[in-house]
């Protein structure tokens, strides 16, 4: 437990920066997810924008580390290749 006035502070701006960080990770992963579960490549090239746009915002965001991000863009891509 935070005994200063500082250290109070530090806890609310934890908690929002965490709570902040969590809906862009979790609009990430969801488009992600769109794309994974597309059931014919089609669909899966039209979620891909998406997709891309989410992991970029949350690496330009520094919510995800710059090379995360482009791991993760490259697994996406090859897994929505497989769907051929």
């Amino acid at each position: 437990m935070p005994n200063t006035k500082q250290a109070k502070k530090r806890v609310r701006q934890d908690d929002e920066r965490r709570m902040h960080n969590k809906t862009i990770r979790s609009k990430m992963r969801t488009a992600m997810k769109r794309v994974l579960a597309a059931p014919s490549s089609d669909e899966a090239a039209q979620a891909m924008p998406g997709a891309m746009k989410e992991i970029d915002k949350a690496a330009k965001r520094n919510v995800i580390h710059e090379n995360a991000a482009a791991r993760y863009k490259s697994r996406l891509h090859k897994r929505a290749g497989e769907k051929s």
